[in-house]
């Protein structure tokens, strides 16, 4: 590897076909080579989040999976009730189109698109904010892009959190600015997580980590979806 700054080591990441989980870990490398100061307040909401067992009260697999209500990105509302019954459903708790590790996995989950439309699966990325296109992803009908304004999804599920006064420093100092994004001055984010919902409504399987670096591998989606009912 030459990367000569972290958007080097970014774009070489987008492009490469390795498995999510080993290009997550290359970026986190990046970012203690390239951003140190990232890395030390990355380290520290970790550890914030998993001394407060964050997320642990998600819902578990063999439980139903909480409804939702939400916008997608051309603001048409979407219903999980819609799909019960009909097809199973990939849902993946995102942070925004500024986090560099969403990004990675919403490219992991689209260069999946075919192997999710064999198991007519649909994906649905949630996040708070309110101009997912943001991403700039390639996306069809197999994966939709949903705010959930205020988190409100989030914490029906138990993955809402505080990023707290350092981490908000740090990003405004940056021009990360969520107020703006979010449409919120709170500076909650979700934890991301992913959950597998056969077509019975109960989750199959799911990844739920306070460490955001950590996303549940595509291998790990698909064998879960070829086992859902």
């Amino acid at each position: 590897m030459n990367d000569n700054s972290l958007e080097d080591a970014f774009r070489r990441i987008c492009s490469s076909d390795e498995p999510l989980t080993e290009r997550l870990k290359e970026f986190s490398s990046a970012v203690c080579q390239f951003a140190p100061e990232f890395a030390a307040v990355y380290d520290d909401l970790v550890a914030r989040l998993k001394s407060a067992d964050a997320g642990s009260g998600a819902p578990r697999p063999g439980e139903p999976m909480p409804p939702f209500v939400l916008p997608n990105e051309n603001n048409r509302v979407t219903q999980l009730a819609e799909f019960i019954g009909k097809r199973p459903v990939v849902i993946s708790f995102n942070r925004g189109h500024w986090c560099e590790y969403c990004q990675i996995e919403l490219l992991a989950l689209q260069s999946a698109l075919h192997e999710f439309a064999q198991r007519d699966a649909l994906v649905f990325s949630i996040m708070p904010e309110f101009q997912p296109r943001r991403l700039g992803l390639e996306l069809n009908d197999t994966i939709q892009l949903l705010c959930d304004a205020d988190n409100g999804y989030a914490l029906d599920v138990g993955l809402a959190i505080w990023l707290g006064d350092e981490f908000r420093d740090l990003y405004l100092k940056h021009g990360i600015e969520l107020q703006q994004y979010n449409r919120s001055e709170s500076w909650f984010l979700p934890i991301p997580a992913t959950f597998v919902v056969g077509r019975d409504g109960l989750i199959a399987d799911r990844f739920v980590d306070p460490d955001f670096r950590h996303r549940m591998d595509i291998d790990a989606i698909l064998s879960a979806l070829d086992k859902a009912s």
